[in-house]
């Protein structure tokens, strides 16, 4: 099974920029790391695929209040810094999903 790039840094936008608290960065992490542990496991149906991205997408859509809570917000830059992971990650593992129909089930 392919393992994923250990060298790349999820979020990198996010994580380095002071407006998101380091902790939401990571609960947004959070959310990621399943789908990349299904890819992991070889996982090709993108059926499974996609409901894992969408229990992603959903799992952050929760997080937007307690971003606002901390005076911070998922906006552009955070928008983009998901948006470029989860492309990266399908790019990774050769999944033709498009990052629109990943992301689907935003709210932000």
């Amino acid at each position: 099974m392919k393992q994923f790039d250990d060298h790349y840094v999820l979020l990198e936008e996010m994580a380095t920029d002071s407006y998101y608290p380091p902790f939401l960065v990571e609960k947004v992490r959070e959310q990621i790391r399943p789908v990349i542990q299904l890819l992991e496991s070889g996982e090709r149906s993108h059926n499974r695929i996609q409901d894992a991205l969408d229990r992603m997408t959903q799992g952050i859509n929760h997080l937007e209040a307690e971003f606002e809570e901390n005076d911070s917000e998922i906006e552009t830059v955070a928008r983009d810094s998901i948006a470029v992971t989860v492309d990266y990650i399908l790019h990774w593992f050769g999944i033709d999903i498009d990052t629109e129909t990943a992301l689907r089930e935003r709210d932000w």
